[in-house]
């Protein structure tokens, strides 16, 4: 049976954030180079990416390249960087098919000149669309984001733009990278780890958290649709008592 058949459409989060976790391991168990498992891995993308618009959720986004990752051996991030160009050169017209926005987050500018010349191009001509917002994390850290988020704010305290007093969790809200964004309703990660990773530290605080042992490369449209019925069988109470939200 389809799994999709037992999703209720008017229960699917709003937001739905991946880790995808598991390519270097995959190629391992395959004795091949890492290289490939990044290149497999970028057809669960397509899958994860179909899915999610077929269903009708409104925002996803991938965790592609964190702040650590630039510390991984410079081969693999030469790699990791040709497949990002190539992949967003391939996946364009996908993209337009499926009436899909395209955002990044993350310290956009450490990326290598091509590959930010390749985005842009792909925001910009994708800016209008809006069946789902799909979002890359490139480059990107939680921490560091929350701290150029203090910064950015105490910048405004200091020229009396912001006072104190009115700080609250919708002036943090607007100096995220995902200010346009819903927060985070349910983030997957694949290949068995169970940790965060600095990954919307701020933006999953209620999110409902589901892992799996597939690793990202085997990853596909059916194991997104079980992370989605696992979830819609939980009770979100947002600290209130099952009694009060029922």
């Amino acid at each position: 049976m389809d799994l999709k058949l037992k999703i209720n459409t008017d229960q699917l989060p709003k937001h739905l954030a991946i880790i995808m976790d598991g390519n270097g391991r995959w190629a391992k168990q395959k004795g091949l180079m890492r290289a490939i498992g990044h290149e497999n891995g970028t057809k669960s993308v397509r899958q994860a990416v179909e899915a999610s618009a077929e269903l009708g959720i409104e925002n996803l986004t991938l965790y592609a390249f964190s702040t650590e990752n630039w510390n991984r051996p410079k081969l693999e991030v030469k790699t990791l960087m040709k497949l990002l160009v190539s992949s967003l050169k391939k996946e364009i017209k996908t993209l337009q098919d499926n009436n899909i926005k395209l955002l990044a987050i993350g310290n956009l500018d450490d990326l290598p000149k091509k590959a930010q010349k390749e985005l842009k191009e792909v925001i910009e001509s994708t800016k209008d669309n809006s069946r789902m917002i799909l979002t890359l994390a490139l480059s990107y850290g939680s921490r560091e984001e929350i701290i150029n988020t203090v910064k950015k704010i105490s910048l405004k305290v200091k020229n009396n733009i912001i006072s104190p007093e009115n700080i609250d969790e919708s002036v943090i809200n607007e100096h995220l990278y995902t200010r346009n964004l819903h927060d985070v309703d349910l983030l997957i990660r694949t290949s068995g780890e169970q940790r965060i990773s600095n990954f919307l530290l701020w933006q999953i605080a209620y999110a409902e958290l589901y892992f799996t042992n597939v690793l990202w490369p085997d990853f596909t449209k059916q194991h997104l649709y079980e992370a989605i019925i696992e979830y819609q069988k939980r009770e979100r109470r947002f600290g209130k008592t099952s009694e009060q939200i029922n």
